[in-house]
């Protein structure tokens, strides 16, 4: 498949959202930190969050008519990522402002986490509900694009920590290890669920012709088409390698060398989560890639 730009920053923000919100509601919920974190924390979720959503934005053809996509809610998880996502932001912001206000919280910060959850289960089975990609069909897309957003959210968590209230830096490090050392080997095992792949369908099977032996010389156009730009990242095999080992060591080998340094300045865990972040990129891009459409079957003579 080819990875869009656009969905790319969608999916890492909101993810890196949900995973800050998460972090800091489990502070308050143990008794640690303060309005002083918790408001500033809220607005760069929601910073995050609202990254995502505008980016998601580029990747329509017609943004005017973008309210139409909640309208097939009962059978589209698409749909669904597009009323949880504000619904979430809402909720993220009243639980910001009552910190502000001194108001209770707890059931705000209840409702965030559902919601939360509830987005990681949209976003997950946009990809995952679909039966011919089975790089995607899968629970460990879900899973792991829980765990990495949270991984992610917590080294954002720590960072801000060390800014606005260093005692929780060291507790927020200790978890995005834990969370970081589990998405790690959760998008491991995916790696090497997909390379034992074998495709279910066969060039014969997609143009529907039974024959034992059938080669494609050429595609049956002067040029490109709809088809053979967007099922198909149209790179080098050497490009994905190299993204492929960009996501292996930047997911979190070096993000954790960092965090284990025991500096917890505010810009040394910055730099933690801008490291961490490159490598998300990275993994959402080959996500995409790595996804075999079985129409390039038919198209391989482009792709």
């Amino acid at each position: 498949m080819r990875p869009a730009w656009s969905v790319l920053l969608l999916t890492t923000l909101i993810g890196a959202g949900q995973g800050l919100f998460l972090a800091l509601f489990g502070a308050e919920v143990f008794g640690m930190g303060g309005s002083t974190l918790f408001v500033p924390g809220a607005a760069a979720a929601l910073a995050l969050l609202g990254a995502g959503l505008v980016a998601s934005f580029f990747h329509l053809g017609r943004p005017e008519r973008a309210w139409r996509s909640a309208a097939k809610w009962r059978t589209s998880w698409l749909s669904r990522e597009v009323i949880v996502l504000p619904a979430f932001m809402a909720v993220v912001l009243a639980w910001g402002v009552a910190h502000k206000l001194g108001e209770p919280t707890l059931a705000l910060g209840t409702a965030g986490v559902v919601l939360a959850l509830a987005l990681f289960v949209c976003t997950g089975m946009i990809y995952a509900c679909l039966p011919f990609l089975q790089e995607w069909r899968t629970p460990l897309t879900i899973v792991n694009f829980a765990l990495l957003g949270s991984a992610s959210g917590l080294t954002a968590a720590a960072a801000l920590a060390a800014w606005l209230h260093a005692p929780l830096a060291r507790p927020f490090v200790a978890a995005a290890l834990a969370v970081g050392a589990l998405a790690y080997l959760g998008r491991l095992a995916a790696l090497a669920r997909n390379t034992r792949l074998r495709p279910k369908s066969t060039l014969a099977t997609a143009i529907g012709v039974k024959h034992p032996r059938i080669v494609q010389i050429a595609q049956g156009a002067m040029g490109g088409s709809f088809n053979t730009r967007e099922f198909f990242h149209r790179r080098p095999r050497e490009a994905v390698r190299a993204v492929r080992w960009a996501l292996l060591v930047l997911v979190f080998p070096v993000p954790a060398l960092v965090l284990l340094s025991g500096k917890y300045s505010a810009p040394v865990l910055g730099a933690a989560f801008i490291l961490q972040y490159a490598g998300l990129l990275a993994e959402r891009w080959y996500f995409f890639a790595e996804a075999k459409h079985p129409q390039n079957l038919y198209y391989q003579a482009i792709a």
